[in-house]
C-alpha cells in the first residue's frame, strides 16, 4: 500500500488554488454572492408594515378632525398625505393601487366628540395583501382605542364623576378584495407569473447553449440559414410551450385552488404575452452570455432569488429600502404582479394598469433588442 506523500497533496492542493483562481467568475460569486445574500435577505426580508399610503376624505374640517389625521401619521404605520372629496376618487385610489387604506371622517365628527355623542370614522383597507391589511386594520383599531381611553378620560374628569360612559370613538373597518384576508386569493395569481418566468426563462436559456455543447452551433452558422430566422426558429417554440403553460396555470389556479380572476381573462392573456416575451428575452441573453447549461442554471437562479423578495411576491415592498425598490423595480415580474394581481382580485382593467404595461412593453422592446444584437455577433 502506498504511503501518504505531503509532497503529492501539497501539488493537488496548489493546483486546485490555481484553478480557483483562474476562473474569476466562480471565485467572485463565492466571495460576493454570501455577502449580497445577506443584505439581500436582511433589508428585503421585512414583515413589519410602514408608511402605508393612505387616502383621506375629511368631511368634518374640524380641529378634531385634523387631530385624529395626525395621530394616523404619528402611528408610523399610515401615511395620510392624499385627500380626497367622495367616494368615487377613494375607489380609483384602492383600485389603481396608488393607496392601500381610506379613511372617511363624517361630517358630525367633531360636532359629535364635543357633544359627549359616540363619533364613527370608517376606515377601508386593501385586502388584496392580507400582511399589510391585517397590520393596517391593527393600527387603526389601536389608535381607536387609545383615543377612545383618553376621550373618555377626559369627559370623566369634566363631569365629575366615575359613572360608566360609551365608548367616544368607533372605527368601523372595512376589507376590499379580499374581504377573507386568504393567502392563497393573493399568493396564487403571483404564482403565475414566478413559474412563468422560471420555467420559460430556464429552457430558453438552455436552447442556444445546449447547441454550443453539443458542437451542432456551429454547423448552424455554417449554413445558409440568417441570424433573424434561426432566432426566431429557436423563440417560436417557446412562444408556444409559455401559452401552454400560461393555460395550465391559470386552469389548476381557477379549478383546483378556485381562484377565479374579476377582471377580463383576456385581458390577462394579452398582457400576459407581454410578458412571455420579455422573459424569452432575459433567456435569450443568459443563453448568449453562458458557455455552459450549468452557467445558465446559475444565472437563472440569480434572477430567480431577486424576483421573490424584490418584486413584492411576498414581502410588500413598502417596508423595503428605498435602494431595494429601485432594485425591485428593474425586474419586470414587478409590474406583471400588479397586473395579475389587480385583474384577478381587483377586477380592474387597463385604466389602471396602463403604466406598469407600458413599463413591460419598454422592458419587451430592449431586451429583445439587445438579445438579438447579442446572438447575432455570437454567430458572426
Amino acid at each position: 500500500m502506498q504511503r501518504f506523500s505531503w509532497v503529492r497533496f501539497i501539488a493537488v492542493l496548489k493546483k486546485e488554488f490555481i484553478h480557483i483562481l483562474r476562473d474569476r467568475a466562480s471565485l467572485v460569486m463565492s466571495i460576493g454572492m454570501p455577502i449580497g445574500m445577506l443584505l439581500l435577505f436582511g433589508y428585503a426580508v421585512n414583515t413589519d408594515v410602514e408608511h402605508l399610503p393612505t387616502v383621506v376624505w375629511d368631511q368634518s374640517q374640524t380641529t378634531d378632525s385634523r387631530d385624529f389625521i395626525t395621530s394616523l401619521r404619528n402611528t408610523q404605520y399610515l401615511n395620510p398625505d392624499n385627500f380626497v372629496q367622495g367616494y368615487k376618487q377613494i375607489a380609483d385610489y384602492l383600485d389603481s393601487g396608488k393607496a392601500r387604506v381610506a379613511v372617511i371622517i363624517p361630517p358630525n365628527y367633531g360636532k359629535n366628540l364635543q357633544g359627549n355623542v359616540q363619533a364613527n370614522v370608517q376606515v377601508l383597507v386593501d385586502g388584496s395583501d392580507p400582511t399589510v391589511a391585517r397590520a393596517a386594520m391593527s393600527a387603526v383599531q389601536m389608535l381607536g382605542l387609545n383615543k377612545s381611553l383618553q376621550l373618555q378620560n377626559e369627559r370623566l374628569v369634566a363631569m365629575g364623576t366615575a359613572g360608566s360612559m360609551g365608548t367616544p370613538l368607533n372605527i368601523e373597518t372595512r376589507v376590499w378584495y379580499n374581504p377573507d384576508m386568504k393567502s392563497l386569493i393573493f399568493n396564487i395569481p403571483a404564482l403565475i407569473g414566478l413559474i412563468l418566468q422560471n420555467v420559460i426563462a430556464m429552457l430558453t436559456s438552455f436552447s442556444i447553449v445546449r447547441e454550443k455543447e453539443r458542437g451542432t452551433m456551429e454547423q448552424l452558422v455554417v449554413t445558409p440559414i440568417r441570424s433573424l430566422e434561426l432566432l426566431m426558429g429557436k423563440l417560436l417554440p417557446f412562444v408556444f410551450i409559455g401559452f401552454v403553460s400560461l393555460s395550465l396555470i391559470l386552469a389548476t389556479g381557477i379549478f383546483w385552488f378556485g381562484v377565479v380572476p374579476i377582471g377580463s381573462i383576456p385581458l390577462l392573456v394579452l398582457l400576459s404575452t407581454i410578458f412571455l416575451f420579455t422573459i424569452l428575452a432575459i433567456g435569450l441573453l443568459i443563453s448568449s452570455v453562458a458557455k455552459t447549461q450549468l452557467q445558465a442554471m446559475q444565472m437563472t437562479f440569480i434572477l430567480i432569488l431577486p424576483s421573490i423578495l424584490l418584486s413584492g411576491f411576498v414581502f410588500p415592498r413598502e417596508t423595503m429600502p428605498r435602494l431595494l425598490q429601485l432594485l425591485g423595480g428593474l425586474l419586470p415580474l414587478t409590474y406583471f404582479l400588479e397586473i395579475v394581481r389587480g385583474i384577478f382580485l381587483k377586477g380592474v382593467g387597463i385604466q389602471y394598469l396602463w403604466q406598469d404595461t407600458l413599463t413591460l412593453c419598454a422592458f419587451a422592446i430592449i431586451l429583445l433588442a439587445i438579445a438579438a444584437k447579442k446572438f447575432k455577433k455570437n454567430l458572426d
